[in-house]
């Protein structure tokens, strides 16, 4: 058994049976999950290897910790190569050139890489989950309303999920992106700045955002609650899409399983992945603790949202073409 299993065997035991009941029966699924097995290592028999983006956090990571996904393609002949980014725009990036399969994002990256150009289709998505992203300032900061920060330096990684919330908590209050200073950085680089008091807020998501309300005591001036859903969308290379929908099914099914065992073992889970991700259990308890759980193939509905991220940011001048979204979706998936 391997790591995950050693640590947790017992709960993910009651979990798996307590589903097979719920689905109807156990010998059924194995034996359903087992053809399903047999069909894909008849269709992928020459398929050596799956790259797989993953950030410092998500439910990707939580899989790769898990190592399931390892255990299935293994079964096929196929070895995963994991591929660790620092945020949602480089991985997308790594997507355009090739260098790697399938990933995942919040929903800003992929209108910026969609605009630009690269070969990617929607596969699935997380639900929403609008307190996993804030706007920060220090803890002894003077700025009390979203309105005070005209004039101010805000810093952000651009094309990032907080790009939009930025935007939309702006709009909410009467103002535009051309009122404040924007500066554009990566998560550690931005942590670095707002510490030292070179910028005067930080836009950020989790874990990076629970880590810095811990260790830096920064205060939300405001979440993504009704402003925006703050989804997670796993995405696929075209063509790698077109070929592996059978593959990307199973990576699917790990994902949703690894998220349902999560959402009934926050605390067990955080305190397993505190060092796969060296943030300390706490702060991964906080970040669990306002994230929603579930797996779903995109639906109509949350491209639509995804469609109008994509017309703000045209609007803005944020993207330099406007984008129809369903150029990157696989239409058989949604017709």
């Amino acid at each position: 058994m391997k790591k995950w299993s050693r640590k947790l065997g017992v709960g993910i035991c009651l979990i798996f049976l307590m589903v097979a009941i719920l689905a109807g029966c156990v010998t059924e699924q194995s034996t359903t999950q087992s053809q399903d097995t047999a069909d894909a290592t008849s269709a992928h028999s020459d398929m050596k290897e799956v790259n797989i983006g993953y950030q410092k956090f998500g439910t990707l990571n939580i899989l790769k910790a898990e190592e399931t996904l390892d255990q299935r393609l293994e079964e096929l002949g196929i070895k995963i190569n994991w591929v660790e980014f620092p945020a949602g725009p480089q991985l997308l990036e790594a997507l355009n050139v090739g260098s790697i399969d399938f990933g995942h994002t919040g929903e800003a990256p992929p209108i910026f890489a969609q605009a630009a150009g690269a070969p990617i289709v929607y596969i699935a998505n997380g639900p929403a989950s609008p307190k996993g992203e804030a706007i920060l300032v220090h803890k002894d900061s003077p700025i009390q309303t979203i309105e005070d920060l005209k004039g101010k330096k805000v810093v952000l990684n651009r094309g990032s999920n907080v790009h939009y919330l930025l935007v939309k908590a702006l709009e909410e209050a009467g103002l535009a992106l051309n009122d404040i200073e924007v500066i554009y950085l990566p998560p550690a680089d931005a942590r670095i700045a707002f510490n030292r008091g070179d910028v005067d807020a930080w836009v950020i998501w989790d874990p990076f955002f629970a880590s810095a309300e811990v260790e830096l005591e920064a205060k939300i001036l405001k979440d993504g609650e009704g402003l925006v859903a703050n989804r997670e969308f796993f995405l696929s290379e075209r063509s790698f899409a077109e070929a592996n929908d059978d593959i990307l099914s199973i990576i699917l099914e790990e994902l949703d399983t690894v998220d349902l065992w999560v959402s009934n073992n926050i605390e067990e889970a955080a305190e397993f992945l505190s060092p796969e991700v060296n943030i300390d259990a706490p702060v991964l308890q906080r970040v669990l603790n306002r994230r929603n759980f579930g797996v779903e193939r995109v639906t109509e509905s949350v491209l639509s949202d995804q469609q109008s991220i994509g017309d703000t940011f045209y609007q803005l001048e944020l993207i330099p073409t406007e984008i129809n979204i369903d150029d990157v979706t696989l239409k058989e998936e949604n017709e």
